[in-house]
């Protein structure tokens, strides 16, 4: 037999589920939690819908990042070729580094194609190492997707709270497969 969240005393269940004992000090007290939850869920509902357009994308952007980092965590760095070294306690002591920078070109900010793992030198002290990117992204890719992402870079696209919630979904879900299959190897 169950206790009662509330007074403590065991009861016997007739519902389902069953939190609180039926006395009406209890009864009172089970009408004020569900008022709770109800609150709790209404509260996050509205904090979701709160959320502005550049926090959604920041977070997207961590959860890509993370995806382009253990995708190209055993390929070398894709500006100078050097190894990357992995952190410990972190996904990697290197960047998703962007061809195409990602505050300058929006509708390719999220392209698998223009975002490589790079060793931190490369990609910030360097600002990507675009000459030796270009190379190894041509080996990487082939020169038919580099004149693509040449093409679409100069697109203009906005991206709505629902397109950002998608990709931050689609990533979160690819980067636990991964993780998934790294485990097994």
């Amino acid at each position: 037999m169950p206790r009662c969240k509330n007074c403590k005393e065991l009861f016997e269940k007739k519902y389902f589920n069953q939190k609180f004992c039926l006395s009406d000090i209890c009864t009172k007290a089970f009408s004020d939690w569900v008022k709770e939850q109800n609150w709790k869920k209404e509260k996050k509902k509205r904090e979701r819908d709160l959320q502005t357009l550049q926090e959604l994308v920041n977070l997207a952007q961590i959860v890509f990042n993370r995806f382009i980092r253990l995708r190209d965590q055993k390929l070398p760095c894709v500006s100078c070729g050097g190894k990357l070294i992995p952190k410990p306690k972190y996904s990697a002591q290197y960047d998703a580094s962007h061809y195409y920078n990602a505050n300058n070109h929006w509708n390719i900010r999220f392209n698998e194609d223009n975002v490589h793992a790079s060793c931190t030198r490369c990609n910030k002290d360097l600002h990507g190492n675009l000459i030796e990117y270009r190379k190894e992204l041509i080996q990487r890719i082939g020169e038919d997707k580099v004149n693509h992402l040449d093409d679409i870079s100069r697109v203009i696209r906005k991206f709505t709270k629902d397109e950002i919630r998608e990709l931050t979904l689609k990533y979160k879900d690819k980067v636990k497969k991964m993780k998934i299959n790294i485990k097994k190897e």
